[in-house]
């Protein structure tokens, strides 16, 4: 572990696994991340000239990357040209010792340096090999170039998100990019776990970032199947149901209200003093009440335009019904809730003292997940990983390191 990490947490349930984070950017090394968190001995492998673009991405304090902090913690970083055939040598060296191996280059190029699922499988037939690209590994677009915000905008997301009438709206973080790593690191485990219970096999996850959204969104594929429907540009509205929006405050505050259960609905409508629009027939089921979002919000809209921010909290809260400030960054730190679950919390860096940062996802009551360290420097861990893991000597890495192989 690296000094100055502070005390040692209890072991997470993937203590024992070895992953190598070779991608970059945000999709495959999240994934990585993730299971990182809970026990994962993970080594990211970045090129010795080029590291991951992320450690540049976002703010920074005094030359740092902020980003990088939290999407390198636990992770041991080393440095391999694995274009050269003394760095892909390496590589399998390690895949030797490994349980995953997570990559995210374009279709072709593991195999172009010799480094195709099928030799690494020789290797070690028990790896699984997750490939994380923008549109998969086959079809017409398998070798583009593939990001997120391709993704939010193939899958239909961006369509839908905006105003009516308005431009379609992209979002202004990694959404594709973060759902395609949490349905990687999910993916890892189940090939694990099929490893564990199958006999031993390793097998190859093939995940195009393109899809995981079009599954976030709903019914739209079969209503189009079977309807013909296109969902259109809602705003903050839903098809779904209503009243849902945003509402702003007397004193200038917003709120978001949801009435997805029937029961909050009529609770919502009874507080903004309307209960007569209960009885009506349509009000009976969500897309019905979507049908008059526009009588709903007037009446949600209206009762929360002449109250301030913490009438219409106290209000809702006893009448039982759902909503919530809209928060920025600054009310998230402040939220006794959030701070009851740790939510954010504060990990050592040893450049920058005490960091906060988001937690670790779940909870689990046996063996929890920790944040043991925050991202290293570039290739801060090259002499642990191939000296200690590999038996290399000083010498031996130094010839590897002059050779630009490391």
């Amino acid at each position: 572990m690296p000094s100055g990490a502070g005390p040692v947490p209890p072991p997470g349930p993937l203590a024992g696994l070895t992953v190598l984070d070779c991608a970059t950017l945000f999709a495959g090394p999240l994934a990585a991340t993730l299971l990182g968190d809970y026990g994962a001995d993970v080594i990211k492998i970045e090129h010795p000239r080029r590291p991951d673009p992320a450690r540049t991405h976002g703010p920074a304090r005094n030359g740092t990357g902020l980003w990088w902090k939290m999407l390198g913690r636990n992770k041991h970083t080393a440095t391999l040209d694995l274009s050269r055939p003394a760095g892909a040598a390496l590589l399998l060296r390690l895949v030797e010792q490994a349980d995953v191996l997570i990559e995210n280059f374009r279709p072709g190029t593991l195999e172009r340096w010799g480094l195709a699922p099928e030799r690494l499988h020789e290797v070690n037939p028990g790896l699984v090999i997750a490939r994380v690209t923008g549109f998969g590994q086959f079809g017409p677009y398998a070798r583009r170039p593939g990001f997120g915000t391709l993704a939010e905008s193939m899958s239909g997301f961006a369509a839908v998100t905006g105003e009516p009438g308005g431009p379609p709206t992209l979002p202004p973080f990694g959404l594709a990019d973060g759902i395609a790593a949490l349905v990687a690191a999910s993916a890892v485990q189940t090939a694990l776990l099929h490893r564990t219970l199958q006999g031993g096999q390793g097998q190859v996850v093939d995940l195009a970032i393109i899809e995981p959204l079009l599954t976030l969104l709903g019914p739209q594929a079969s209503a189009y199947d079977q309807l013909g429907t296109v969902p259109t540009r809602t705003g903050n509205r839903s098809a779904n149901n209503a009243p849902r929006n945003t509402y702003r405050t007397r004193d200038d505050r917003w709120v978001a209200v949801s009435t997805s259960a029937q029961s909050i609905a009529e609770r919502v409508l009874r507080l903004v003093g309307h209960p007569e629009v209960i009885d009506e027939p349509w009000f009976a089921g969500g897309s019905g009440r979507a049908a008059h979002a526009d009588l709903l919000d007037a009446h949600v809209g209206g009762w929360i335009a002449e109250r301030d921010l913490d009438d219409v909290m106290a209000a809702f809260t006893e009448a039982e019904a759902a909503v919530c400030p809209v928060y920025d960054i600054r009310d998230v730190f402040a939220d006794p809730q959030y701070r009851a679950l740790d939510s954010i919390t504060t990990v050592h860096d040893p450049e920058l003292g005490p960091l906060r940062m988001q937690n670790v996802l779940f909870r689990l009551s046996a063996t929890p997940g920790s944040i043991r360290w925050t991202g290293r420097p570039h290739g801060a861990d090259n002499e642990a990983v191939y000296g200690g893991r590999l038996g290399l000597t000083a010498d031996e890495l130094k010839v590897l390191i002059d050779e630009g192989a490391v």
